[in-house]
């Protein structure tokens, strides 16, 4: 496999120790089995990214990005999670007990698990971070940090570049209060009147210009120093000058998450679009579901701003000195890049990539690239063949997210200029995304593409595209089946599989896919090979457990082998205790939400988990059943979660070619034996690293870059010597 990783098990052991204990979380579902609530298991998820944070053997860099992540990650879940638990504290306690959900006991737990992690991404910060930057030379300072050449200039840049943003505002009791942006910055001021000490203490607020500057700034240093301040510790050093008249006594951060849910009411009539649009507008205005305050500000200060501006004691959580700590995704690296992650250049697909005559690539064999490992391009050529090449009639795409600057959409484009039929399905409901498909539906629109918009109540989450060619004088299609969104840059970093065939039998039914998007009329023809969600995908995932159930109690050997983002779904995880409770040998490999909570006796003793956060994002869906020899095995743009199952329209494809089969099947069991990455699910959420005392590190993101980088070598070796690639 790989060369040593040299690791302290120790160290890394004492840092894996999660910081809360939610054995106390788990409830009974309706059958009196053990879940774990779906909130609760995404924060255990969230620490495994703190974890990267705190790890030692991650670049120091690297560790800074995944502070940015853990933030990033927490600032989403509470606009959309924590305001949908906000708004069923509102609901009637019939309504509450018909949903079975405690919101009450959920908002208590996620808080008091939050306020725990955020203490601990402030130890790792100002304990870990800072001290390992100053050991190379870079100094995040504060105000009172500043030598005189540093405040000179701190000063001229508040007048010269943030003055017109700070907006200072001398906040008056029972006064109209000003309204804070969505996740914008603002410091709390506390005053004192110079010429009435005895007075009452004055409130105000300044907003801190993140939004139009950038949140690090370098300061004049010494030539082998690298001297940085905070935005916010520049409007800390300058404030005095707003309030004339006051002192300033002190100054805390806050900040407020707005709901970014978009509540379309009755979206069964009316037009979507234009209800997605109004929602979009009211998005940045809506409810509080998050306000985050320094921990150090006093009561006095945080009951008149709980008042000011009407918070509620489920708005409210400490948080360190800084907030909007997703800005560390833009520190700055100073060219020192041997504190980042190694280079691991996508390594180019050959096959596909070189070839003269891409369609005939495709028609002797089956494709699979595995992003991003590989590179991307193959499916852009894709797309760029097919617009260019005259023999292509159609060419169809389900978008769900795409990159700002795409050539896969550019190259659509192109083909309605070359005079081809060209149809997109775009997914207005996309969360986050829903602003950005809007302007790309449009686009298209205007270049002649036809454009297909979201259904009312369901989701499009299937990730196809379709091309037509007339190849002596009948219709042959071609077709590309994936895991991930048709998204350049996301294919940097998200870890994905995508299968390009025209195996008759995935490219008829992946047309029948799209006619059913087009023309939203169930096709006549059902789907025998792709599981395909609002048709075949749940009931055939349940066949295919019972299958192995029935296999495990004839006494014979019976495994399933699931890698997921998130299991969520009470229907999927019960049968997966029986098919436990039957002796089928089950292992799972989930990023995300885990709800089944395996390893208790008598129910999920023969249930596995495990969880790998490293540099690149696991977002493939793997589906593999030993099926009494004859595995089936899948690859899926679907979770295992109530939306994806019952809500949305999504494909899970079969791989029928045995060489990919094999390469499946060896990337999941490279997977399985990572002992540097890989964190246990249990009962206790510990997330503990799956440590073996093995001498061999094994890193399964990296042990799966070099067997694709040996694969490609044999290809390029085969290719010289003038054979057939075995592939």
């Amino acid at each position: 496999m790989s060369k040593l990783i040299e690791h302290t098990d120790k160290q890394r052991s004492e840092n894996a120790i999660a910081n809360y204990d939610t054995t106390e979380l788990i409830q009974d579902n309706d059958r009196g089995y053990p879940v774990l609530e779906r909130d609760l298991s995404w924060l255990s998820f969230n620490y495994r990214v703190l974890q990267e944070a705190k790890d030692p053997m991650v670049p120091l860099f690297e560790r800074i990005k995944f502070l940015a992540i853990y933030s990033s990650n927490l600032d989403e879940f509470f606009r959309v999670r924590m305001a949908n638990h906000r708004n069923l504290l509102r609901v009637g306690k019939k309504t509450k007990k018909e949903l079975h959900i405690d919101s009450k006991r959920i908002v208590k737990d996620i808080q008091r698990i939050v306020n725990k992690q955020q203490e601990e991404f402030s130890r790792i910060f100002e304990e870990e971070i800072i001290p390992e930057l100053h050991n190379h030379r870079i100094n995040l300072l504060r105000r009172l940090d500043l030598n005189e050449e540093q405040k000179e200039y701190v000063e001229n840049f508040f007048k010269d570049h943030m003055l017109p943003f700070v907006q200072p505002v001398l906040l008056v009791k029972n006064k109209i209060r000003p309204f804070l942006n969505n996740a914008a910055l603002y410091l709390t001021v506390l005053l004192a009147e110079r010429n009435n000490p005895d007075a009452p203490h004055k409130y105000a607020i300044v907003k801190i210009p993140s939004d139009h500057l950038p949140r690090f700034i370098k300061l004049p240093s010494h030539p082998d120093q690298h001297d940085l301040i905070m935005l916010d510790d520049i409007v800390r050093h300058s404030v005095s000058w707003m309030f004339p008249g006051y002192e300033i006594l002190d100054t805390f951060s806050i900040k407020l998450t707005r709901d970014a849910e978009l509540y379309i009411d009755d979206e069964f009539s009316g037009d979507l679009i234009q209800k997605v649009k109004e929602s979009l507008a009211r998005r940045q205005v809506g409810p509080a579901s998050r306000f985050v305050y320094d921990r150090e500000m006093p009561d006095e200060l945080l009951d008149f701003i709980k008042e000011a501006f009407d918070l509620e004691k489920y708005d409210i959580l400490q948080e360190g000195r800084y907030h909007n700590n997703f800005d560390f995704f833009k520190f700055p690296s100073f060219g020192m890049d041997h504190l980042k992650n190694p280079a691991m250049p996508p390594l180019p697909y050959h096959p596909l990539e070189d070839a003269d005559d891409y369609y005939l690539a495709m028609r002797e064999r089956d494709h699979l690239l595995h992003v991003p490992y590989h590179s991307y391009e193959s499916v852009v050529r894709f797309f760029e063949e097919a617009a260019h090449d005259p023999k292509v009639t159609h060419i169809k795409i389900i978008q769900y997210r795409v990159a700002r600057k795409s050539r896969i959409m550019q190259a659509l484009m192109d083909a309605v200029k070359a005079g081809k039929q060209v149809s997109v399905f775009i997914e207005v409901k996309a969360r986050f995304d829903e602003e950005a498909n809007l302007k790309w539906g449009e686009k298209l629109e205007r270049a002649g593409v036809n454009v297909h918009y979201s259904f009312p109540g369901v989701k499009v989450h299937s990730k196809l595209a379709l091309v037509r060619r007339i190849e002596n004088s009948r219709a042959r299609m071609y077709t590309y089946l994936s895991t991930g969104n048709f998204h350049e840059d996301t294919a940097k970093v998200y870890s994905d599989f995508g299968l390009f065939t025209s195996d008759e039998r995935l490219v008829s039914e992946a047309a029948r896919v799209f006619a059913f998007l087009e023309t939203v009329k169930v096709p006549q023809q059902g789907f025998d090979n792709l599981l395909v969600g609002q048709f075949n995908l749940r009931t055939g995932l349940e066949q295919l457990i019972d299958y192995e159930i029935e296999r495990a109690r004839a006494g014979e050997r019976a495994e399933i082998i699931l890698k997921l983002n998130s299991l969520q779904d009470e229907t999927m995880i019960n049968k997966l205790y029986d098919a436990s409770q039957a002796g089928v040998k089950i292992q799972l490999i989930v990023r995300g939400i885990c709800s089944l909570v395996p390893g208790v006796k008598g129910l999920s003793e023969n249930i596995t988990a495990i969880s790998i956060v490293d540099r690149f994002l696991e977002h493939a869906r793997v589906f593999i059943f030993y099926h009494g020899g004859e595995e089936r095995i899948y690859l899926s743009s679907a979770d295992w979660m109530v939306r994806n199952l019952s809500y949305r329209v999504e494909t899970a494809f079969p791989i029928y070619s045995e060489p990919i089969r094999n390469q499946i099947k060896d990337f999941m069991a490279i997977q399985l034996s990572d002992n540097v990455k890989a964190r246990i699910i249990d009962e206790a959420s510990s997330n503990r690293y799956c440590i073996d005392g093995s001498d061999l590190a094994i890193r399964s993101q990296m042990e799966t870059y070099y067997y694709i980088k040996r694969q490609s070598e044999r290809d390029d070796q085969v290719a010289a010597e003038g054979f057939p690639s075995p592939l």
